[in-house]
């Protein structure tokens, strides 16, 4: 994106449309998973970053009852009648994303006596698995509740926004795209105990940058094999607990309790077992590598998530794994893997301070020879969480 959303790039996109300033702007940013890959919703642990690059949103309180959506990459404006909250069809539907905060907000309590116009502006990549949807959750839930004079803390737009995706939406994901909007802290990995959303701050050696790689294959958790995913980790959880009934997720298990099932489940289902319980140790192990400074393990684990979603988890793809092999083979990148739900969006690096835009350069040139179109690159700073920009 050539712009950088800015809070007077977004008040001045307010004013245009609806001819008011707004009376409260609100930053969330976006994430990167830097390694946890689908163990947010098994109950397991997770590690993320939050990106300096984030939506915007401002919001302001109108004299009827009526809600209404601007974002500066859709024409138009969608709105809601305030007494008759339904899920927008059509064009507007991106609007359902603030609608379903709205919703739960309502449900914690907000009777406001007016409508409100609300505005977006991003530099965010949508489709590339950095958590727009989770970055508009959190920036909406912290404007509207603002404006209306509610108190949210960090574990509460966590909920928000994860129970807008879950029930409005009908995305099945975890805590962990919400998690790390709401606890970024700059130069800090978030890592999540997804049971009780309990969030650590581990310190990124000075020395390291991140890269991110886009492929351009566009995804969507409500198109993707995302549900299949979570249904089938599901499935095999269903049939562990016949034989261990203590168990109450799937990074409970022993990587034993599969071998024990024989021919009693699916082999597909068996494989994406394998991966949470194998992921869900690369997590831990990855946070005892970066207590004592320890990069080039690190990067290894990276690695080697990668390489399990790619024939375990199956959730990668052709571009994704292009992508991982060249940045895994180069001397100054210490690991890569896709980040996100996979099925297409972007893969992560973590480079030396030495990987220059020479390097990323040659990366895309290389990816260019097997699918004709370069990648986005992006080069990021990690950055803090969900904050009132104005009020």
């Amino acid at each position: 994106m050539s712009k950088r959303a800015s809070k007077s790039r977004i008040a001045d996109y307010f004013r245009s449309v609806y001819q008011s300033h707004p009376a409260v702007i609100t930053r969330a940013p976006g994430r990167i998973e830097f390694i946890g890959n689908h163990t947010d919703y098994n109950g397991g642990l997770v590690a993320g970053a939050a990106i300096d690059r984030s939506i915007l949103v401002a919001a302001g309180i109108r004299t009827d009852r009526i809600l209404r959506f601007a974002s500066e990459f859709s024409t138009g404006t969608a709105s809601c009648e305030l007494d008759a909250i339904r899920k927008i069809e059509g064009k507007g539907r991106w609007a359902n994303y603030p609608l379903g905060v709205y919703t739960e907000l309502a449900e914690r309590g907000l009777r406001p006596d007016a409508g409100f116009n609300l505005a977006i502006m991003s530099d965010l990549p949508s489709g590339a698995g950095l958590s727009s949807s989770a970055a508009l959750e959190l920036s909406t839930a912290l404007a509207i509740g603002t404006l209306y004079g509610m108190t949210l803390s960090r574990a509460d737009l966590v909920q928000i926004g994860r129970s807008a995706e879950n029930k409005f939406l009908g995305v099945p994901t975890g805590p962990l795209d919400q998690s790390v909007c709401a606890h970024g802290r700059e130069n800090h990995l978030v890592f999540i105990d997804c049971r009780t959303l309990e969030a650590d701050l581990v310190p990124v050696p000075p020395e390291c940058r991140i890269r991110i790689f886009n492929t351009g294959t566009k995804h969507s958790l409500l198109d993707s094999l995302y549900s299949k995913r979570h249904s089938e980790c599901s499935e095999v959880l269903r049939i562990i607990r016949k034989m261990h009934p203590e168990i109450e997720y799937l990074t409970d298990a022993k990587e034993s309790f599969l071998d024990e099932l024989g021919g009693n489940a699916p082999e597909e289902v068996v494989k994406c077992a394998r991966h949470v319980i194998r992921e869900n140790e690369r997590v831990r192990a990855t946070r005892e590598a970066l207590n004592r400074g320890d990069i080039e393990r690190t990067g290894k684990l990276m690695h080697e998530s990668h390489e399990s979603s790619r024939t375990l988890f199956e959730n990668s793809c052709p571009e994704l794994d292009t992508l991982s092999d060249l940045l895994n083979a180069h001397p100054r990148v210490h690991g890569a893997r896709l980040s996100g739900g996979g099925f297409g969006g972007a893969a992560i690096a973590l480079t030396s301070e030495a990987f220059g835009d020479d390097d990323a350069t040659a990366i895309r040139e290389e990816y260019r020879k097997a699918y004709n179109h370069f990648p986005d690159t992006l080069a990021c700073a990690i950055t803090d969480g969900a904050e009132v920009l104005q009020k």
